[in-house]
């Protein structure tokens, strides 16, 4: 790789009040090593180990907001009440101690169950229209108050990120999630003002969450948005078929407050609407940065040679060239970089790429997984 090439991954980036060394983030990735919903000293070690080694922008794994089923496996991590929040508060005091930036990612998993674990709630799930997918039932719709009840959690957990000294806050907005159970016409089946025959009517809720955060972080705090057209429902699914699509999608969100759109694709170099720009077209935030103008993150299978959905049926991968992404990086074509599977399995990663020390990156294999590294 040559050095300029590099070089564009290692540009400072300033938003607002968030200022990072390099373009590199940390992908948010579940991993369910926090007992009764309260992250420990292991998980506080496990972000500080990216941080001092160069990681520009930490986001951690989904952290549920406080509503009843917002979760769907018993480990996975709160944030809100005492315990998990000081427990959050060792994270980002630790991550800080070395230089690190970080924000939480806060998330409510909807309909959606787990296909990792057969553990579920007593409590009835919550979505949009009591349906996971197409024709599947699953939980409850959620009424008014409801969704009123679930801005304000929003809310509550923006508030105590930035109390705690995160430096940004993601809101958790695709993959099948309950935001994102919104957007799609086939889980949004409401007659009220949260639905809608267009894209742009069922993104409502959505702004309202942000507009929720925006009001309790105040207009400093940078608010990422991770939004996909995939879902785990259905991965060939897209919400926005055109640009213009698009537009009606996710300007409303950047009007909403959202600064950053966090755009997750499966594969990174994929062109978004190739009909229009070739096969080497601009991907997915690519086009969203062009038609919304806001600094945008992209995401998919950086870094490695094998699909990250293959991860969990227990696919291995090699490193893999950036090539494809240092060039897309040199044209700006988004602003920041994700990283994910490479970053948990060795989380050097970002320190080896700035040396040029390809040799000595490591595989990723199923047993990352099973263990905080």
């Amino acid at each position: 790789m040559a050095s300029s090439n590099v070089d564009a991954l290692f540009r400072p980036f300033q938003l607002k009040s968030l200022s990072l060394k390099n373009r590199i983030v940390m992908a948010p990735m579940t991993r369910s090593f926090s007992p009764a919903g309260i992250p420990g000293d292991n998980v506080a070690a496990y972000y500080r180990r990216r941080a001092e080694n160069e990681v520009g922008l930490i986001l951690s794994e989904g952290t549920t907001i406080d509503r009843p089923a917002a979760r769907n496996e018993p480990n996975i991590p709160f944030f809100h009440g005492e315990e998990a929040l000081a427990g959050w508060q060792n994270v980002i005091d630790g991550v800080h101690e070395v230089g690190g930036r970080m924000g939480p990612q806060i998330w409510h998993v909807g309909s959606v169950a787990s296909f990792l674990t057969d553990w579920v709630q007593e409590i009835p799930v919550e979505s949009p229209s009591g349906l996971v997918a197409p024709g599947q039932p699953r939980g409850e719709a959620m009424s008014e108050e409801a969704i009123a009840d679930t801005l304000d959690a929003y809310a509550r957990a923006a508030a105590d990120a930035k109390r705690l000294g995160f430096d940004t806050v993601e809101i958790h907005a695709a993959h099948g999630y309950l935001i994102d159970q919104f957007f799609w016409a086939a889980t949004n089946r409401r007659s009220d003002r949260y639905g809608g025959t267009t894209l742009k009517e069922r993104s409502r809720f959505a702004a309202e969450v942000v507009k929720s955060v925006r009001a309790a972080v105040g207009p400093d705090l940078p608010i990422i948005l991770r939004v996909s057209q995939w879902k785990q429902q259905d991965f060939d699914v897209r919400l926005a078929n055109t640009p213009d699509e698009m537009t009606d999608w996710l300007a409303p969100l950047v009007e909403a407050g959202a600064d950053i759109l966090h755009c997750s694709q499966r594969r990174f170099w994929e062109p978004e609407y190739p009909e229009i720009d070739g096969p080497d077209g601009l991907n997915f935030a690519g086009w969203a940065k062009k038609l919304t103008g806001a600094p945008t993150i992209s995401v998919g299978s950086v870094g490695l040679s094998g699909d990250f959905m293959g991860a969990f049926s227990g696919e291995s991968s090699s490193p893999a060239s950036l090539d494809k992404l240092l060039a897309r990086m040199e044209r700006d074509e988004f602003d920041l970089i994700a990283v994910g599977r490479a970053l948990l399995s060795d989380p050097a990663w970002v320190r080896k790429i700035h040396a040029r020390d390809e040799g000595s990156l490591s595989d990723f294999t199923k047993e990352a997984l099973a263990e905080l590294y």
